[in-house]
């Protein structure tokens, strides 16, 4: 056997068995209740929308007065933000100055470019991060580069099984997914990928 041979074959073992080891860790991650930290006020909060729970914890983090502004990013176009608030129970009249329904984002890489501009807009400097916990370390990844100068606090939506409720989280598949595409957020590789939203205007960026 050639040395080439030899290490071909060597990297053919090594390249699955680092999948794995990431992956093990991935779970570990997602599947339990983190120690969350979040200072007593911050500039805003941003909830990647597309699951159960986001906007709902969001509004209500707005509401509590955690945060001055609040981007509910990739919002449906025809969604409004009354609708939003009777299902999380709130009010959200007395919010609606402060609340930005973001109709941009068709994706976790969309996320990023849409609150880095509202972030500009709105003088961001701080800013709670509100989505499902498996998708949180792809959200994070993307959101730092795309806000290099914001400090993020993750607030992460366990699985309601978490709570004492029978209804399950992702499978092991749909995370297997996800940390696959969490690989090529961390590594910058997402900015190469073809783009599901359109160019950037200041009007679809939610100014």
């Amino acid at each position: 056997m050639t040395g080439a041979r030899r290490s071909l074959m060597a990297v053919a073992a090594i390249v699955p068995a680092c999948w794995l080891g990431g992956f093990l860790w991935f779970l570990n991650v997602t599947r339990h209740r983190p120690d969350t930290y979040l200072p007593p006020h911050t500039d805003g909060i941003v909830a990647l929308t597309g699951g159960a729970g986001r906007v709902e914890l969001a509004l209500h983090l707005l509401a509590n007065g955690q945060a001055d502004r609040l981007l509910l990013s990739g919002i449906g176009g025809g969604t409004d933000l009354g609708t939003l608030g009777r299902r999380a129970g709130i009010d959200t009249m007395p919010l609606s100055n402060r609340v930005t329904l973001g109709r941009y984002a068709a994706s976790t890489r969309g996320n990023g470019v849409e609150a880095a501009s509202w972030a500009e807009q709105n003088g961001i400097g701080s800013l709670i991060v509100v989505t499902a916990a498996y998708h949180m370390p792809r959200a994070l990844a993307e959101l730092r580069q795309s806000l290099p100068g914001v400090r993020l606090f993750p607030f992460p939506v366990l699985p309601a099984r978490t709570r004492g409720t029978p209804e399950n989280g992702p499978g092991l598949r749909q995370e297997a997914e996800e940390y696959s595409k969490y690989l090529l957020a961390v590594s910058g590789l997402t900015a190469w990928l073809p783009h599901r939203e359109p160019a950037l205007t200041h009007a679809n960026a939610g100014g």
